[in-house]
């Protein structure tokens, strides 16, 4: 296995402008409100959107576990089956396998996938800013290393292009192949559920042979360059993955296995539309029952729902905390105050945007379950309310 030297430098620059203005940071502060106001509308439409999307999957996963009727066999096709939703599982098989002529490997598997990466010259910066003699002064750092990176660096953005200079492309590209008939059994696999086999292993090169006289084999890379244990600028390594292994192989075991629910149309295995409105089609690695599929798929979606709903508040409250920030530039050279206030509208922000998102996630279950809607917008009043507990009662007359 060939090691990376790597070779780093380093410079340093200063940068200096006058410090702004109230008048500008004034500006700067509208333009952040505008931004803010922006953020704010669009947390409500990712927030209610999210909860009708969730209560949809639910409900069409309970349609889809209702009706699916489990195979027994994948060797043959039973018309009874047709248009009606199927589960089975098997192994994949595939009509012929799939070829990298240029580097003499073949493999019979789903997809194949070539990677290629060019030892580059990459930029890093660090910067700090500090106040001197009225000025606002910036120190950035500027450091160079070389890497194997997948994507061409652009050299010509960097600080100093000099002595860093990346080709502006790669002579060998990557790309993946993919086989265009995937069976399990007698049943043909649609391209939605073809692309849900994304499990890339990596491919181990130690059988083959150095496929041309200036590439050489070095652990489970093919690398173009002169000396692969000290690679220049420009030189390049190729690996390659599979996903889907559809046939016995002596270096690699036997054909994976997948579980599959969709629509039985003939021979074929296709989205499956249900009465709520979502599209079945569902694959997983190895042979799984009807329920532990479905309870995969309920437990995604409560995954993808509290994500969205974090997202949701987030943006809520930067957009809060934007629209806001005039306030605190209003008394940012008085720094006690200016302290006071950040807190106190970092605490209104989170506040508010803990009530909104609670009272916009109850009307979007509103229209699906109305006894869980006005729970949660009770819910909504707690965060106003703790808050307004906190603040001290003003002194008796």
């Amino acid at each position: 296995q060939f090691s990376d030297t790597g070779s780093r430098k380093e410079h340093v620059k200063i940068t200096s402008e006058s410090k702004p203005g109230f008048l500008e940071r004034l500006s700067e502060t509208s333009g952040g409100m505008l931004m803010g106001l922006v953020t704010f509308l669009l947390s409500f439409y990712l927030l209610f959107t999210n909860e009708g999307r969730a209560l949809r999957t639910a409900k069409s996963l309970d349609e889809g576990l209702s009706l699916v009727i489990p195979l027994d066999s994948i060797r043959s096709v039973s018309q009874q089956n047709e248009g009606r939703l199927v589960h089975l599982a098997g192994a994949l098989s595939t009509s012929k396998p799939l070829f990298d002529p240029s580097y003499g490997l073949s493999i019979q598997a789903v997809k194949l996938k070539r990677t290629v990466e060019m030892y580059q010259w990459v930029e890093y910066e660090d910067s700090t800013e500090y106040e001197e003699n009225g000025e606002i002064k910036k120190e950035t750092k500027y450091s160079y290393n070389t890497e194997w990176k997948s994507e061409v660096v652009n050299s010509r953005n960097f600080d100093r292009e000099i002595g860093h200079k990346n080709p502006s492309a790669m002579a060998v590209e990557s790309f993946t192949a993919v086989s265009p008939n995937v069976q399990v059994g007698s049943f043909v696999l649609s391209k939605g559920l073809v692309d849900k086999i994304d499990d890339f292993k990596q491919l181990s090169l130690s059988h083959l042979e150095d496929p041309h006289a200036d590439v050489t084999r070095g652990g489970d890379y093919f690398y173009h360059s002169e000396n692969p244990r000290r690679p220049e600028v420009g030189d390049l390594r190729v690996s390659f993955f599979y996903a889907g292994l559809s046939g016995d192989d002596p270096h690699l075991g036997s054909a994976d296995q997948v579980t599959v629910i969709a629509r039985q149309q003939g021979d074929q295995l296709v989205p499956y539309h249900t009465k709520s409105g979502d599209v079945l089609q569902i694959l997983y690695p190895g042979a799984l029952s009807v329920e532990e599929v479905f309870q995969k798929e309920h437990e995604s979606n409560t995954m993808k729902t509290w994500v969205l709903r974090g997202a949701g508040w987030l943006a809520m409250f930067v957009g809060i905390s934007l629209m806001t920030r005039i306030f605190y530039t209003l008394v940012d050279w008085f720094p006690v105050v200016r302290d006071l206030v950040n807190i106190g509208l970092k605490a209104f922000a989170f506040c508010v945007a803990s009530s909104l998102s609670l009272l916009t996630i109850s009307i979007g279950w509103l229209f699906y379950r109305p006894l869980w809607a006005l729970l949660i917008g009770l819910l909504s009043v707690v965060p106003i309310v703790v808050a307004k507990s906190r603040v001290p009662p003003k002194k008796q007359q």
